[in-house]
């Protein structure tokens, strides 16, 4: 197997060189036999190519990530220097597009780069809050401590994800079933009937026609049907991901109801954490808003802090500068104040997300509840209209026999 090397030696010189050998542990270790110094190693063929490296950037396993955190910590901790933890972390790595990325930040630290440098090199596949603590531990001489820290942070912020895709998945789940089951009717048991009445040769009501009538287009046309459904869903993805339809998409989905507002307080309960977060590391305020503004998911909620930040560093208050937005929920304010009054601003802002959070799974559970009902009445009233038209010509049948 081949690979392509890019090597630097003792004394400064960088090489660029093609490999062979069986596996890239075994180059690796006759490569640092030599005295050679690894900058990046890859294997020549297609899945080397960048444009799959950026697709499978973003599959980095958010739970492995936390854990190989929670464990340098722990090595920095019992006083293993940093290049000999990662060392040992890298090799008992099992997910490929992690141990790939710390084999390069091992290489990078091991030749004298930053932590904070050597993750911050692979771009948006590690978020500006992470590679912000980073650089404030290495300032402070705490790494370990901004390390617990942000394996804190990860933990709340995925658990509140989690719990929302859970609370969403059983109505997804009813709502694809009942769709499974009218597409059923529409496509198997319609024909059918449809065969069975025109053999009878009798007029047959409205409903029934229609029914039919829609059943025989969508049998007729239905790979010309489901090529301009997946056109249709690609254009508008592709239309959705441009940076400017996102900012119109995040705000218009503040204003639908119930929706909206669980939006709201999870963006407000993603700042406040993150803030708390990178001021419980050392890092300045201005500076943390900076960070902060580019780890929020709502692009909305992103350009109004942008502009708090910049009041900030104007001399404002980060209270008074939230509460001319007109976005940020008045009780997040009122508590930032306190804690900004009392010098408490990074607990006030982790009560602030804490209650948030509560606020969120509340208004899920109720919304819930009534959702799930909701559909059963809805898709129970349209699988009875579809048998209630398709058994309607025998009723009538019936009535006329009699």
């Amino acid at each position: 197997m081949e690979f392509r090397c890019r090597l630097a030696r003792a004394t400064g010189d960088i090489l660029e060189e093609t490999h062979v050998a069986d596996s890239e542990i075994k180059l690796r270790r006759d490569l640092e036999k030599k005295g050679l110094y690894i900058l990046s190693l890859q294997p020549r063929g297609v899945l080397s190519w960048k444009p799959l490296t950026v697709l499978k950037s973003r599959r980095l396993g958010a739970r492995e990530f936390i854990v190989f955190n929670q464990q340098l910590a722990t090595l920095l901790r019992a006083g293993i220097p940093l290049v000999q933890s990662l060392d040992i972390l890298r090799q008992g790595v099992e997910k490929p597009i992690l141990q790939s990325v710390l084999n390069d930040v091992y290489e990078q630290v091991r030749s004298g780069t930053s932590l904070s440098d050597a993750f911050a090199s692979h771009g948006a596949m590690f978020s500006g809050v992470y590679t912000a603590s980073l650089l404030a531990g290495e300032k402070s001489g705490g790494l370990q401590d901004v390390l617990n820290r942000y394996v804190t942070y990860a933990r709340i912020i995925n658990g509140v994800k989690r719990k929302t895709l859970s609370t969403l998945l059983y109505p997804a789940i009813l709502l694809l079933l009942s769709l499974t089951v009218v597409a059923i009717i529409v496509l198997r048991v319609v024909p059918e009937f449809g065969e069975f009445y025109t053999g009878m040769g009798a007029e047959l009501p409205l409903a029934t026609r229609a029914i039919t009538a829609l059943s025989a287009n969508v049998r007729d046309h239905f790979l010309i049907i489901t090529f301009v459904l997946l056109i249709s869903v690609c254009v508008i993805w592709a239309w959705l991901k441009q940076p400017e339809r996102s900012a119109t998409i995040d705000t218009l989905v503040l204003r639908i109801p119930t929706l909206g507002s669980v939006i709201s307080k999870f963006s407000t309960s993603q700042l406040t954490r993150t803030l708390a977060t990178l001021l419980g590391g050392g890092i300045p305020l201005v500076k943390a808003l900076d960070v902060t503004t580019r780890a929020i998911g709502n692009r909305h909620f992103s350009s109004r802090l942008e502009t708090v930040a910049t009041e900030v560093r104007e001399g404002q208050s980060l209270s008074s500068a939230m509460s001319r937005q007109e976005i940020f929920p008045a009780v997040a304010i009122k508590m930032i104040q306190v804690g900004e009054s009392s010098g408490a601003l990074q607990d006030m802002l982790n009560s602030v997300a804490d209650l948030f959070d509560e606020e969120i799974e509340t208004t899920l559970t109720r919304f819930m509840t009534l959702l799930e009902p909701i559909l059963l009445i809805i898709m129970g009233i349209v699988i009875a209209i579809l048998l209630l038209a398709l058994y309607m010509p025998l009723l009538q049948m019936g009535t006329v026999v009699q």
